[in-house]
């Protein structure tokens, strides 16, 4: 699918263009239905951990360590792995960030708008997956958008999308609310996408996100823009209460702003990796495409 040229001048999500992004994704075959009774533990043709915890049973050599059910094994004495039901609606559920520092761009759109756009992709991979799809982002009084299967349950998320990135809401509570909203809600063997700005992320400590990935499928989607990673080396007005001018030749001041933009992202990345949460970074005027291979990785490492 061809890159579609900025849409009312970048500033804002376009519905329309969030429902096309489908076309990325038809030509994918549908997901496979196990066909078994949704009573018990049952094999399915479907791909990755079911969501449901079945029971427990004794450690065997080559069960994976992050499904050891530390309880049982803490009570017995002996190394007992979870056993989770068949796999048939996983739910993948996009975790958006709504931090004012992602309503800029220099180049072709807003952070928030190329957000929207990566956010919309993901959840048509997720529906062709055959998993529901659910949104939440970091608010004290606007309810999730509840999961739901087939396509009407991405366009609700689309519309969710829309709204959230027209502007910086104003109740915005961050990610790490965001991400405890998250953690009540999901069951163990779900999808987490994080659509995020690094500098959201430095808020949220290690120990949520490693419980995070512990139990679930989490990946994220880090935003960026053009200046912020690669500044001119000129002088750039900036406008606040007053116009100042920022010298990007002068040795001192290029560091500092290295080292607030692109070093912040690569310690985003190299933390997000430690914690094992698979990382992708799109720049503003990058194609949304390439995200594809972020979520078929992550098909496969469940699978």
């Amino acid at each position: 699918m061809s890159e579609p040229s900025a849409t009312a001048s970048g500033l804002r999500p376009e519905l329309a263009e969030l429902i096309a992004l489908r076309e990325a994704v038809r030509a994918w075959p549908p997901a496979r239905r196990a066909a078994l009774s949704t009573h018990g533990p049952a094999n399915s043709a479907l791909r990755g951990r079911g969501m449901e915890y079945a029971e427990s049973r004794p450690y065997s050599p080559g069960d994976e360590v992050r499904h050891i059910d530390w309880r049982v094994t803490a009570r017995t004495g002996r190394a007992h792995t979870k056993l989770f039901h068949a796999e048939r609606e996983r739910v993948t559920l996009l975790v958006c960030d709504t931090d004012p520092r992602l309503y800029f761009g220099t180049r072709v759109r807003f952070k928030s708008v190329q957000a929207a756009r990566a956010g919309a992709l993901l959840a048509w991979a997720a529906q062709r997956a055959g998993d529901r799809v659910a949104a939440l982002r970091g608010s004290r009084g606007e309810a999730p958008v509840a999961p739901a299967g087939g396509a009407r349950g991405v366009l609700h998320v689309l519309g969710a999308l829309t709204r959230w990135y027209a502007g910086p809401p104003v109740d915005d509570a961050g990610l790490d609310h965001a991400l405890r909203h998250a953690a009540r809600l999901l069951h163990p063997g779900a999808r987490l996408l994080l659509l995020a700005d690094p500098h959201g992320l430095q808020a949220v400590p290690d120990t949520r996100l490693a419980a995070l990935s512990a139990h679930m499928d989490v990946a994220c989607v880090l935003l960026a823009d053009p200046l912020e990673l690669d500044p001119p080396v000129a002088r750039l007005p900036i406008q606040a209460a007053q116009r100042h001018e920022l010298d990007l030749g002068d040795r001192r001041v290029r560091a500092a702003w290295m080292e607030t933009f692109a070093a912040r992202l690569d310690a985003v990345q190299a933390r997000l990796a430690r914690l094992r949460v698979g990382c992708r970074v799109l720049r503003s005027d990058d194609p949304i495409e390439p995200l594809l291979s972020l979520w078929q990785a992550r098909q496969a490492e469940v699978a």
